[in-house]
């Protein structure tokens, strides 16, 4: 387990209660779920992620995107990053995540916005 240079007492205090922990291969970043959830209707899961990042950037939409992959056991290409919310001079980002049952469901129900803010560089070169 990695560990961040802020003091304990700061991380505990920014840490969500009654969430749990996702191990992600990023170091000096904290993960944790506070809400998953499966939607039926539209065959996706829904998960709220804290990140937290004290005296480090935020991270970037595609690095979260190959990671949480990753870490989820899902292919990259349904998974989708629908929002990356920072609060100011916190360290700590609230990431909204959608992982849908397939890629044909994910660009039926996926604003075009969001399917082109998460698009891959190879997806891009082959337009």
């Amino acid at each position: 387990m990695a560990q961040t240079s802020a003091p304990a007492d700061v991380l505990e205090l920014l840490r969500p209660k009654n969430a749990k922990r996702l191990e992600v291969d990023m170091e000096g970043y904290e993960f944790y779920i506070v809400k998953d959830w499966y939607n039926p209707l539209i065959k996706r899961r829904e998960i709220d992620l804290v990140v937290l990042h004290v005296g480090k950037s935020t991270p970037g939409r595609m690095q979260l995107r190959y990671k949480l992959a990753k870490a989820l056991n899902v292919d990259i290409k349904r998974l989708f990053i629908r929002s990356v919310r920072t609060e100011y001079g916190v360290g700590r980002t609230k990431v909204e995540v959608h992982v849908y049952d397939s890629v044909e469901r994910a660009y039926k129900f996926e604003p075009k916005h969001i399917i082109e803010r998460n698009k891959i560089p190879e997806e891009e070169e082959e337009e």
